[in-house]
């Protein structure tokens, strides 16, 4: 959730306020940390991965499943745990939005030894175990990435009802006490956003059509106390939402990598933007909102428009009057701009950026691309204050810095060694959706750090414009996209060299309109053949294509026969390979496959789109069968069948000549 500050927060006009005072000493923040630790050297890789539960309350008497809201109680026991033995403790547990939430990480990163690989899962077994323990009879704790009937009243437990006159939501649908309440970050950020904005946020999702479904789908609002303005917002045939803990009230995967220096993390960052959206497609796991069944299968626009804080004007709706930008999109949302010298030929999408912060940073000898992704977040307000932290030693403090840079939830982050600390530059990777099972969400994990692993073994390039990026990410969140969609994808991937493709470089990190100012070396930066990516389907880019692309996963092979990897970890690793080649083929299902099928195929469905409370409890209830091992679920999670043989799929022949590292 970023940066939680305790304090005072102030009013929505006291912050307001100090918008310029925030951005100004954050960017003052952020210039003295990188004259400090721009030539950092030396640091390990250390990775450590974020998983976000929900605790739900079952009544198996009435056959209910609702969220329960004791994620405030359960977490001060884990805190104190914690606290009374901070070296000890195997997980580390932090507040989440909502009051029936909670996020887990491992107590300590894990490092460069392909043995690691081998414990993740433990560790996420014992992060479960150990709030299982505190649960109460009836109740679960899922790693589910939507509530199924999130905003259908009631839907906690206890029972809670929304105010939609009053509180920090005014929403039709979510209560104010549904909001975690022992932070006042959450609230705030609630308040602030909605009243930035000028009007309460409109979440609109397509739903699924099916035989009964009324065509066109439209409520009644108005019977909830709309007093106009939902009616206003919500579109015919969508999914009406009006609340921020409808986006941020969902769990997701997160995984974070410390980079040797500077310019690994931005390596690091460049090319795993475009894996973004392929890795939010293969973990697609929610289809389900509001009580209803949606045509997306992914979180991701819910999210964005949850905290979509932009005016009117920002918004392109009203001429620009009190505001100084249009911005395309929501805080939350794709990166936009790549941050590496190869990646800066591919920025192709005009940036919106602050031009007196940018000069600043190009001033303070800061990069261009680097200097135009920081001035391109300070456009963004901060949405959230505290009093104590209005004036601060920019020396030493970075808290004005990280107050925006912790609310611009995009898909990649780039961030800098924190003050007074061991940590390095690092980089985190936040398109993946929660996964129903620890074996899932370890398979997930471990398939993106060897990524990491092979790209900086073998020098790889995934970099494509940055507008093919976001073409993807709007593919993604389609229904069945992982089988369905076809992806741009680069099909060379080897890194270019300067003789071969001088005259092929086209300087598209210029493509921003007037605010664009060119760093003196970007004539001497190489890009690769700029038409050597191509549309391919996610079985393709992960399994490979015939003489066109050798596949992500024969890539990681290849890097793993290498290695002097054991037989245990060797195995370990194949079986979550094979469940990500399985799913990529379409052998199994993705979560939202999974959980579509079990609502259409469910006796009391009525092909309406509507997920009853029966439907619901289900569901849950056979997420827990699943997520407990106590019943197998092959369509899901595939078969075991792998030995502890080295494996001998590796990147086809045709492919040994390009990638000579990988032999």
């Amino acid at each position: 959730m970023g940066l939680l500050t305790e304090g005072n927060p102030l009013s929505w006009t006291e912050t307001k306020n100090l918008a310029e005072h925030v951005r100004k000493h954050g960017i003052t923040q952020f210039i003295n940390s990188y004259r400090r630790l721009k030539d950092r050297e030396g640091d390990v890789l250390k990775w450590g991965d974020e998983v976000e539960y929900i605790v739900v309350k079952f009544d198996h008497k009435k056959k209910i499943a609702r969220v329960s809201l004791r994620a405030p109680e359960i977490l001060k026991i884990l805190n104190d745990k914690e606290a009374a033995d901070p070296d000890g403790v195997k997980s580390l547990w932090r507040p989440e939005y909502g009051a029936y939430m909670i996020e887990g990480t491992p107590g300590k990163p894990y490092g460069g030894l392909l043995a690691h690989f081998n414990i993740v899962e433990a560790n996420m077994r014992h992060r479960r175990e150990e709030v299982e323990q505190l649960l109460e009879p009836g109740e679960a704790i899922l790693s589910l990435t939507s509530f199924p009937r999130l905003g259908c009243i009631p839907f906690t437990w206890p029972e809670t009802f929304p105010t939609p006159n009053e509180g920090a939501t005014h929403s039709l649908f979510f209560p104010n006490d549904a909001i975690f309440p022992n932070h006042p970050r959450f609230k705030t950020l609630t308040r602030n956003i909605r009243l930035r904005r000028g009007e309460k946020v409109a979440i609109n999702i397509p739903i699924f059509k099916d035989v009964h479904t009324p065509s066109p789908f439209k409520e009644d609002l108005a019977a909830l106390g709309d007093d106009g303005e939902a009616e206003k917002a919500a579109l015919p045939d969508h999914i009406y939402m009006d609340a921020m803990g409808f986006g941020m009230g969902c769990c997701c995967l997160q995984l974070t990598f410390q980079a040797c220096n500077i310019e690994e993390a931005k390596t690091l960052y460049d090319q795993l933007t475009p894996l973004c959206p392929i890795m939010l497609a293969l973990t697609a796991a929610s289809p389900l909102y509001r009580g209803y069944v949606s045509d997306v299968d992914c979180r991701w626009n819910v999210i964005s428009g949850s905290v979509d804080c932009r005016t009117r004007e920002e918004r392109g709706l009203a001429p620009l009057r009190f505001n100084k930008f249009r911005i395309p999109k929501s805080r939350y949302d794709s990166i936009d701009s790549y941050l590496s010298e190869l990646g800066e030929k591919f920025n192709d999408v005009p940036l919106v950026y602050d031009e007196s912060i940018y000069q600043r940073l190009r001033e303070a000898n800061i990069d261009n691309a680097l200097a135009k992704h920081i001035a391109h977040l300070f456009i963004r307000d901060t949405v959230s204050l505290f009093s104590e932290k209005i004036n601060q030693n920019d020396e030493t403090d970075t808290d004005h810095f990280e107050n925006i840079q912790s609310t611009n939830w995009q898909s990649m982050r780039f961030k800098p060694p924190p003050a007074n600390s061991s940590i390095g530059w690092r980089v985190e990777f936040r398109p993946c959706e929660a996964q129903l099972t620890d074996f899932e969400n370890a398979a997930i994990v471990c398939f993106v750090v060897l990524l990491t692993r092979v790209i900086l073994s073998y020098k790889l390039n995934f970099i494509i414009p940055i507008s093919k990026v976001d073409e993807n990410m709007a593919k993604a969140q389609k229904r069945s996209a992982v089988t369905k969609e076809v992806f741009w994808f680069r099909t060379d991937l080897t890194m270019p060299k300067c003789n071969d493709v001088q005259n092929n470089c086209q300087s598209a990190g210029d493509a921003s309109g007037s605010k664009s100012t060119g760093s003196s070396s970007d004539e001497n930066v190489c890009c690769a053949d700029p038409t050597n990516y191509a549309q391919m389907s996610i079985n393709d880019i992960i399994n490979g294509k015939d003489s066109v692309f050798p596949g992500l996963v024969p890539l990681i092979n290849s890097y793993l026969n290498g290695m002097d990897v054991d037989a245990d970890t060797h195995c370990t690793i194949q079986q979550y390979l094979k469940l990500i080649q399985r799913r990529a083929s379409g052998e199994i299902l993705t979560t939202a496959g999974w959980i579509r099928q079990f609502v259409m195929k469910h006796p009391e469905y009525k092909k309406d789109s509507v997920v009853s409370e029966i439907i619901n409890y289900d569901l849950l209830s056979k997420i827990v069968d699943v997520q407990s091992g106590r019943i197998s679920c092959p369509e899901l999670l595939g078969q075991c069948l792998i030995n502890n043989s080295k494996t001998t799929e590796s990147i086809p022949a045709a492919f040994t000549k390009a990638y000579p590292c990988a032999q």
